[in-house]
């Protein structure tokens, strides 16, 4: 399996956190993340719409799209895929009426920018707080998720669910949404968390994959540097050549305060382990 110049990392994981977390839109520093990552020999960055100060996130308006067209010009760097964990503060399916037609608005605008700046996937993750528990916010996840596919499949745009639901479960919610462009993120380290087999996950939706999160992680537990926890990375590179996987590929690895270094170590930890 070849990579397919889409290998990329998870914005703000190569910078120093910012107001305390690892994973979050850096307000106002974003544009150094694109040096470095030329610098490291990666492809892309996943951009992150965070809850947080969403209305300064370039993304939303036509100066910020035009600032990112520019930097993606002059780095080399690309913008494939949007992380929206927006959606975990404000889910599609939250049963305040309110937050559900506010997010709606938001996922279609947000569809609309992505197209402007050639982005192909937009993971909306239904995880954590915004899981989708029991079958009646699978239910009402799908009705509201339907009315906005229209504009997903006219411009092209994925939209790629993340969920911690059991493989044929998250297979059959998807067969109700039925929609080309409603496609699965696959995350490694939380699969492993999660004690599902690859095998089932693939079976189920394997051909629905359209970007992939790199880590790992302990069974019930935390993440930790690539090969040390649960997750059977030879099985998955297995897989993802049997399927003849062509998506993106975001590291979302574990890191510390010494973020540029042990990604460094994770990436080469990567690249010797993974089956061309």
């Amino acid at each position: 399996m070849k990579l397919k110049n889409n290998t990329g990392i998870m914005q703000g994981r190569l910078l120093p956190k910012y107001q305390g977390n690892y994973q979050a839109h850096p307000v106002g520093k974003w544009q150094e993340e694109f040096k470095i990552a030329n610098q490291l020999g990666l492809d892309c960055i996943e951009f992150i719409f965070d809850y947080h100060k969403s209305e300064e996130n370039p993304l939303l308006n036509s100066d910020g799209l035009k600032e990112i067209r520019k930097i993606v010009q002059t780095s080399g760097v690309k913008v494939l895929s949007i992380c929206a964990d927006y959606f975990m503060q404000a889910p599609i399916h939250s049963d305040n009426s309110n937050i559900v037609d506010k997010s709606l608005c938001i996922l279609d605008d947000l569809i609309k920018k992505a197209s402007l700046i050639k982005v192909s996937d937009i993971v909306v993750p239904c995880v954590d707080q915004s899981s989708l528990k029991n079958k009646e916010d699978i239910d009402n996840f799908v009705n509201k998720i339907k009315s906005i596919i229209k504009t997903a499949e006219s411009l092209g745009v994925n939209i790629c669910l993340e969920t911690d639901l059991e493989p044929k479960v998250f297979a059959n919610m998807l067969d109700a949404i039925g929609s080309r462009n409603v496609t699965v993120n696959y995350d490694i380290g939380n699969s492993a968390a999660l004690g599902y087999d690859p095998i089932e996950e693939f079976k189920a939706y394997g051909n629905k994959i359209t970007d992939l999160h790199i880590k790992d992680r302990l069974l019930g537990g935390k993440s930790v540097p690539l090969g040390n926890g649960n997750a059977d990375f030879s099985k998955i590179f297995d897989l993802l050549l049997k399927y003849e996987y062509q998506g993106i590929m975001i590291f979302q690895a574990y890191r510390d305060d010494e973020g540029i270094k042990v990604f460094k170590d994770q990436f080469s930890w990567f690249l010797k382990n993974f089956k061309p």
